[in-house]
């Protein structure tokens, strides 16, 4: 971990000095190229395809109470989790439309 922390201070450090040169970097120590655009939208669908795990699973844990073969505490543990994991969703959700209609506002 510090290592990696350590290159992020570097490569901050290297933007702002403009020493830059590609949008693609060198991911120090895996010797692969990282494009920003694609590790983002990776994080994008890693977070969608978990958030929808979280909530197939709330709903799995919930079937399975009504049919008596979960306990209480792994069916609270469930919708808890599904109802955070649903209040971030909205959060993030709303601010990119915020993004979005701030975006549009601006003039050209």
């Amino acid at each position: 971990m510090v290592a990696s922390f350590n290159d992020a201070i570097s490569a901050y450090r290297n933007a702002a000095s403009g020493k830059t040169n590609t949008v693609a970097e060198t991911v120090t120590g895996t010797g692969t190229k990282v494009n920003p655009g694609e590790s983002f939208a990776d994080m994008v669908r890693g977070a969608a395809h978990d958030a929808r795990a979280t909530m197939a699973n709330s709903e799995q844990m919930t079937q399975k109470a009504i049919t008596g073969d979960a306990e209480l505490h792994e069916v609270v543990t469930a919708v808890s989790a599904a109802e955070v994991t649903l209040r971030t969703v909205v959060s993030v959700r709303d601010k990119a439309v915020e993004a979005y209609q701030s975006i549009l506002n601006m003039p050209v």
